[in-house]
């Protein structure tokens, strides 16, 4: 016959404070793990946005995706809110994102969004924001017309958007000084190189053929207007015949030994 222990009352309490320890070891974990997100949620403070903040947050959103060249010179402006707008409460973090996939344009739109303690569901609104991205280019000072030649005191260097910029503009004074203006242009104008010509029609030019040991020079005319790096066909006066050559700057052009 198998004896059997006889259970005390100090074992049984001893068992259920075992019992309770193992069950509340498991447990803890979990209500923490329940009670710890409804906690911060809690005690986040929720507050009115300002309408700065939210053009900020919408100009830092753009500025994040933009991509430009360092020359260029970048000015965002986002739409004008009403003051008279209704702006609920939110919880941080205020969210600003590009509304859609496409690269930064001229014309964007914004979504800002947050959680409100004000609403059942999150709360949004869309912000058009501007883009412009600006180019140093060479510009008319005054007025001018056809058959005038530049100096460095007719340009200068001005920001333009890059939309305004369709054709092969200037970077540097330098390039123009000394062409001729073949079309009128006014004060502010981007000039752009069908608008003149480093060496025009009728010319006289400087001939050059190089190589790498000699130099020869000669003069004729130019039969075709040409900028700095177009082919052109001149007359060389010595020989009267009609040559290709490359124009290289004010009244010189290049032709092949």
């Amino acid at each position: 016959m198998t004896a059997v222990p006889k259970t005390t009352k100090f074992s049984r309490i001893l068992t259920n404070q075992t019992t309770a320890f193992i069950r509340n070891l498991y447990l803890c974990p979990l209500l923490v793990a329940l009670l710890v997100p409804t906690q911060v949620f809690a005690t986040a403070q929720a507050s009115i946005p300002s309408i700065s903040t939210i053009s900020r947050l919408a100009i830092a959103a753009v500025e994040e995706k933009i991509e430009a060249p360092e020359k260029a010179k970048i000015q965002i402006t986002p739409q004008s809110l009403d003051t008279r707008v209704n702006l609920p409460n939110c919880y941080p973090p205020i969210k600003a994102e590009i509304a859609s996939n496409r690269a930064i344009r001229r014309n964007n739109t914004v979504k800002i969004s947050c959680n409100s303690p004000d609403l059942s569901y999150p709360w949004q609104i869309f912000l058009s924001v501007k883009v412009d991205i600006m180019y140093p280019v060479v510009v008319a000072k005054s007025t001018m017309g056809p058959g005038d030649l530049l100096s460095g005191s007719d340009v200068a260097i001005e920001y333009i958007e890059q939309a305004s910029l369709r054709g092969h503009q200037f970077e540097f004074v330098e390039d123009v000084v000394g062409a001729r203006l073949k079309r009128r242009v006014v004060p502010g104008q981007p000039i752009f190189a069908n608008q003149l010509c480093i060496i025009c029609k009728g010319d006289s030019v400087s001939i050059y053929a190089r190589s790498e040991n000699f130099q020869i020079k000669t003069v004729g005319e130019a039969l075709h207007d040409g900028n700095v790096g177009d082919k052109i066909r001149i007359k060389n006066s010595h020989s009267h015949k009609n040559l290709d050559a490359r124009v290289t700057g004010v009244g010189q052009v290049e032709v092949r030994m």
